[in-house]
């Protein structure tokens, strides 16, 4: 798996890359240590065929001729878009996988240095970057990773910075939940699990209504569970057009959580919601949009960019007017959603306990150990 694109950029969003920078971008490609993957060296490829010789203009490959036909329809996909355009485009997205390349930084805001297992933490220009940081498992949250979500939100909130970003590391935004928390029985049995797991995950989801600053989802791709059914407690969700949205918890012999059971229906009417948590409908990102969920999507090949245009112009608003008006708009439904929680906490420890989850994660494993 390879780290997502780093979000910072170097090039103003508005600007073309000069032929030197396009060439410089070329030699950084080469320097890589790590391989970014199929779909980001197809993107790669796309723009670099279309910043030296403009729009797809060779005949299509049979279609027996697979690798050239991928390559021929990443292309082809581009359009018009100008050489200028794609020579920019180009160097950003070179730029940023050299920059995900560099050992983060952890945010110090509280003037001491704090490291992570499972996350990457960077603050710069007024925004502080939370990076879920499990790539080769999808980004998906053990325990010690909650822990460290919950802590890291903390600080986050009490730093100098404007506004609070969550993202993830590799082609996934989050799985969800590592299904072999399950498998880690403490001496007290699974009843104990099963609690201590509930007072976690409460803990955690009550982190989530408390944040007193903006906190913006940048997702990069696939998102799963938990980390699907938070987002109704972010400000703002900025999807790529490549993410998806699953919340399979009937699947799994559980329930919903992160207080989706009231924000899905409120936000996108009792029916779609119905199709999400109930009936493990999966979603585009563009239907997350048309639902609520997500608040705009972005071409996959200019996602980062984009974005983080949009969130450095965030960053120089008013911190104290930002994070007052958010409170005030939190502090409506607070007490309402600490009792929602607590109701999802509630149900889902009972699930856990019950014979209909363990049978669906055995079923679970045993389907993957076959894989």
């Amino acid at each position: 798996m390879w780290p997502s694109i780093k979000l910072h950029l170097h090039k103003a969003a508005l600007m073309g890359a000069s032929v030197e920078e396009f060439n410089a971008a070329k030699e950084k490609l080469g320097a890589l240590k790590k391989d970014p993957g199929n779909e980001v060296k197809l993107t790669i490829y796309a723009l670099f065929k279309q910043a030296t010789q403009g729009p797809c203009n060779t005949p299509k490959p049979s279609m027996l001729d697979f690798v050239n036909k991928v390559k021929w329809d990443a292309w082809k996909s581009l359009g018009c878009l100008s050489q200028e355009e794609a020579r920019r485009q180009y160097v950003d997205l070179i730029t940023s996988l050299v920059g995900a390349e560099a050992p983060a930084v952890a945010a110090q805001p509280t003037g001491s240095t704090k490291s992570f297992q499972t996350l990457l933490i960077s603050t710069e220009d007024n925004i502080t970057t939370i990076r879920l940081n499990r790539p080769e498992k999808k980004n998906a949250i053990t325990a010690e990773m909650y822990n460290e979500l919950i802590e890291a939100l903390d600080l986050a909130g009490k730093d100098d910075s404007v506004i609070t970003v969550i993202t993830g590391s590799g082609d996934y935004y989050c799985s969800g939940n590592d299904l072999n928390n399950f498998t880690k029985i403490p001496e007290g049995g699974v009843e104990k699990m099963a609690k201590d797991a509930g007072q976690l995950l409460r803990r955690y989801v009550k982190g989530y209504i408390d944040f007193p600053k903006p906190l913006i989802g940048v997702i990069n791709g696939p998102a799963v569970g938990v980390s699907v059914t938070l987002l109704g407690l972010f400000d703002v969700v900025y999807a790529t057009e490549r993410a998806t949205f699953h919340t399979p918890f009937s699947q799994l012999g559980q329930s919903p959580e992160g207080c989706s059971s009231y924000l899905f229906p409120k936000m996108m009417g009792a029916a779609k919601a119905s199709e999400m948590l109930l009936f493990n409908k999966k979603l585009t990102a563009a239907q997350a949009c048309d639902v609520g969920l997500v608040t705009e999507v972005f071409p996959e090949s200019s996602f980062q960019s984009e974005v983080w245009t949009r969130l450095k112009a965030y960053a120089k608003l008013p911190r104290n007017s930002l994070a007052l008006s958010k409170q005030l708009i939190r502090a409506v439904e607070k007490e309402k959603l600490y009792a929602i929680n607590d109701a999802e906490v509630e149900r889902l420890v009972e699930r856990w306990l019950s014979d209909e989850c363990m049978q669906a994660i055995m079923s679970f494993f045993q389907a993957k150990s076959k894989l």
